[in-house]
């Protein structure tokens, strides 16, 4: 059975940083592109961050980039997001999921991803 589990949320003031894991159970990590999304109340599920199996390929939204950085470890079966800079506008639970397809080909939709935890809950406060 495959789990994906996410940690590291919490209440932080703007400027903070968080940084998530996501701990993958089940499957073959390293076979995996990783990738993070994120939902704000009201708001349609957004594309944060992805990773390719090895490492070697990373791609990110526009709102995060340069101040958030994806990485993973397949010896431990985790995806991690370092979130540094962060603003309230990054609000929202934060989702890790799990597709075969490969980065190379382009930054699957979240529709293609097979696997998805049950997210973790960032605020950040103004």
């Amino acid at each position: 059975q495959v789990q994906l589990v996410e940690s590291g949320g919490g209440l932080v003031q703007a400027g903070a940083s968080l940084r998530l894991s996501c701990l993958a159970s089940g499957v073959t990590f390293s076979a995996y592109t990783m990738g993070w999304f994120r939902q704000a109340p009201g708001k349609d599920r957004e594309f944060v961050a992805t990773i390719s199996r090895s490492s070697a390929g990373k791609a990110y939204a526009d709102s995060v980039k340069g101040r958030f950085t994806i990485s993973r470890d397949n010896a431990k079966n985790t995806v991690y997001l370092q979130m540094n800079g962060l603003k309230p506008e990054d609000t929202a639970v934060y989702y890790c999921a799990a597709t075969r397809l490969l980065l190379q080909f382009g930054v699957p939709p979240g529709e293609k991803y097979d696997y998805w935890g049950p997210g973790t809950q960032v605020t950040v406060s103004s």
